[in-house]
């Protein structure tokens, strides 16, 4: 990813060298202006929200961490011993990882990943929104048929975002786009560095598990959140 359009990836650099960082904002059309806050993405294992917990005590064997970030999930799963290659597709983010003692990181695209399998695949923080639409969902199983391993199992989290829509009668009003609810599209911004405009999705429970059984798969919700959120287990 280039530099000046990575402003994820600067955030992480300039935090873990300093110690401190400014406000990485995130807007989308969707929303009011937000921010993620630097330290979340720097957590250790007991600091972390349950579901990812749960999620690193459930994996095992040969381990891919995607879009791992500044890496925090794979130096806990190494702490324990367990074989994990870290992907992102920001060179920072990549170079930061390297420096806070990931093993094996790779400058890489989940979709394009080949030539290997894993037996957990871990898709962390919403990590599952990478896939982006719906209409990108074929391509993403296509993809796990590749590089899961037999008897592999994918741990993603997501959150059903359909609050955003509701009325105080309990009523729902989605948007009339056509599109599913989840289908979100964001941009970020650190300092003078502006990403370029991204989509991402959230998928509810019920979906995600119509959609993996129409691709051969299984999906067992493992675990809740707190707000709407949850921790997902699909296997072959």
């Amino acid at each position: 990813m280039n530099r000046k359009q990575d402003p994820m990836g600067r955030a992480i650099a300039e935090y873990w060298k300093t110690g401190k960082a400014e406000r990485l904002r995130v807007f989308s059309p969707m929303f009011d202006e937000d921010e993620m806050p630097l330290d979340v993405l720097f957590r250790d294992y007991e600091s972390m929200p349950t579901i990812e917990r749960v999620a690193l005590d459930l994996a095992r064997g040969r381990t891919l961490d995607v879009g791992a970030g500044s890496g925090c999930h794979s130096l806990a799963l190494q702490q324990r011993g367990v074989d994990v290659t870290a992907i992102d597709i920001s060179q920072q983010s990549v170079q930061t990882m390297r420096e806070r003692g990931v093993k094996r990181v790779l400058e890489q695209d989940f979709f394009s990943l080949d030539g290997e399998q894993f037996d957990t695949i871990l898709m962390l923080m919403n990590g599952i929104g990478i896939v982006g639409t719906m209409d990108r969902m074929p391509e993403f199983f296509h993809q796990l048929d590749k590089i899961l391993a037999s008897g592999g199992q994918l741990l993603c989290d997501s959150t059903d975002i359909c609050y955003v829509f509701e009325n105080e009668d309990g009523s729902f009003d989605f948007p009339e786009t056509g599109n599913y609810y989840g289908e979100l599209s964001f941009q970020m911004q650190y300092r003078d560095t502006i990403g370029l405009p991204f989509s991402w999705l959230y998928v509810d429970p019920d979906t995600l598990k119509r959609i993996t059984a129409e691709h051969g798969y299984r999906a067992e919700i493992v675990a809740p959140g707190n707000n709407y959120d949850y921790l997902a287990r699909i296997t072959k």
